[in-house]
């Protein structure tokens, strides 16, 4: 897997009258210039960011109709990104496109702000619809996601999302945990995340340490328990 390369965003030469405009937030620059690529002929893609305060600083500047955010990056993700604009940029929306498909990062990027939320296998052409949806104002999820956020809301719609033991995790340890709960061997989360084995082993070590536990079964019993995997 080839390691992100450090290099500053390519903006549009103008804006296209008529289209959609969109703004693209994630810390891997290849899914950027792929999902760029995929969506160049539905919406016009007005500029990307791959931390938070880049992210916030850009968005502010450009304007955008519609941010596509990433859940889970280094230094805050997608909920610090909302958090920091949701008030001062109302007009904007946000739709969470994440390789997480877990209750907790749904309900909690929902709570921030988001008026959708899909994953990253999406295809591009139901990416652009559901674009377009936000948009226009609805509310977009898959039939699974929208199960999570229709049971925390029906159940407890003013309880915080809150575990101080997950609260522990960095957002990437919770990555890390996820899909070692899945039964993914570190060579895959490696390549899911587009990290070194290294850093997967250094990831869940730290897990372990955190949650005062021995080995991947406990950990894999732990995060089943709590809606994780």
């Amino acid at each position: 897997m080839m390691a992100e390369q450090s290099t500053s965003p390519v903006e549009p030469e103008g804006n296209v009258p008529g289209r959609l405009r969109v703004f693209l937030v994630d810390d891997h620059a290849m899914f950027r210039a792929g999902v760029r690529a995929e969506l160049g002929a539905h919406v016009e893609v007005v500029g990307e960011a791959s931390t938070v305060a880049d992210a916030v600083s850009r968005i502010a500047a450009t304007g955008p109709d519609v941010v596509l955010l990433d859940v889970h990056m280094p230094d805050g993700g997608g909920r610090a990104v909302l958090e920091a604009m949701r008030r001062s940029h109302p007009e904007v929306r946000f739709l969470a496109l994440s390789v997480s498909d877990a209750a907790e990062d749904v309900i909690g990027l929902i709570r921030a702000g988001a008026r959708g939320y899909v994953t990253k296998t999406i295809s591009p052409d139901d990416l652009a619809a559901a674009i377009r949806r936000v948009a226009d104002g609805d509310a977009v999820f898959s039939p699974r996601l929208a199960g999570f956020v229709l049971d925390a809301f029906a159940a407890r719609p003013d309880a915080p999302v809150a575990d101080p033991e997950l609260d522990q995790l960095t957002n990437r340890e919770r990555e890390v945990l996820r899909l070692l709960a899945r039964g993914y061997a570190y060579k895959e989360i490696a390549r899911e995340l587009y990290i070194s084995i290294k850093t997967v082993e250094t990831h869940v070590s730290n897990v372990l340490r955190k949650l005062q536990m021995s080995n991947r079964y406990e950990l894999s019993r732990w995060a089943a328990d709590r809606r994780l995997v």
